[in-house]
Formats: structure tokens, C-alpha cells, sequence
């Protein structure tokens, strides 16, 4: 019996361990994706205040690290099979290439959904994002995020290492 309840202990104990760790892991994460994305409102607060025009950003920021954090975190456990034996900074470009394809689809996505009451559809405000404003707004975020999911897989490399 006592065996038995000693066994317990030690799951849970092995439980709440796994889920600290996960927890610091989401935490860093968060933090570190709060910062690149803070830069990247305030770049964009600062370019609209010469226009006169409010940007209110912040919850975006956090949720967005919040999300992205946890989409890295789990993509870390994704093998990449084609760069497995391969240098690392092979792999940290080849991890770094796919999460940029997945936001530019996910931003292009997001401004479909969003413009698809002015255009007359998802599929007519899909073909519209690439010939109006909108784009470049996706390609800002895109190339801001890409150094953001740049360093942080390079970072983890190091820190290997």
C-alpha cells in the first residue's frame, strides 16, 4: 500500500515538474516574442503619429506573443526531416522559412477575413490583397516577425551548444 501511494507522489510530482517546465518554457517565450512585437507597434505607432492617426496595439501584442509562443513551442517538437544531419544554422533557416511562409499566409488570411464585407467575398478580397495597401502592411509584419523567428530558434541552437 505504501508502494502504491509512493508511486502517486511521484507522478504527480513528475507532473507538476513537466508542467513547470512548460510553463517557464511559454513564459520566455511569450516575453522574448512580447518584445520583438512591442518594437514592431511602436515602429508602427510612431510612423502613424505623423499622420495624425491613433494606434492602439497593445492587447494585439500580447495576445499575438501569447499565440505565436505557444505555436513555436510546439513546432520545436516537429522534426524537419531533410535537415537532420545537416549544420545547425541550416536547420534554425529552414525552421525559420517555414514559420515565415505560415504568418505571411496567416496575415494574408487575416486581411482576406477582414475585407471580405468591402470586396463581396473571401475569394475577391483574397485577389485584392495583393493590389492595394494591405500588402505592404503584411510585408512589414512579415519581415519584422521573420528576424523575431529568426533569432529565437538561433538562440536555442547556441544555447544547445
Amino acid at each position: 500500500m505504501r508502494i502504491l501511494y509512493n508511486l502517486k507522489r511521484m507522478k504527480r510530482t513528475l507532473i507538476f515538474r513537466k508542467i513547470g517546465k512548460e510553463l517557464k518554457s511559454v513564459l520566455f517565450t511569450t516575453f522574448y516574442l512580447l518584445v520583438w512585437f512591442g518594437m514592431l507597434m511602436i515602429i508602427k505607432v510612431l510612423l502613424l503619429k505623423e499622420y495624425d492617426i491613433e494606434f492602439q496595439g497593445f492587447s494585439f501584442v500580447v495576445v499575438g506573443s501569447l499565440v505565436v509562443a505557444k505555436v513555436i513551442i510546439v513546432l520545436e517538437k516537429v522534426p524537419v526531416p531533410f535537415v537532420r544531419n545537416r549544420s545547425p544554422l541550416t536547420g534554425v533557416s529552414v525552421r525559420t522559412l517555414i514559420y515565415m511562409a505560415g504568418v505571411f499566409l496567416i496575415l494574408v488570411l487575416e486581411k482576406s477575413i477582414e475585407s471580405r464585407h468591402e470586396y463581396g467575398g473571401f475569394t475577391k478580397a483574397l485577389g485584392n490583397i495583393f493590389s492595394n495597401a494591405d500588402i505592404f502592411h503584411v510585408w512589414v509584419n512579415t519581415i519584422c516577425v521573420f528576424w523575431a523567428l529568426f533569432f529565437y530558434p538561433f538562440w536555442a541552437v547556441l544555447k544547445q551548444r
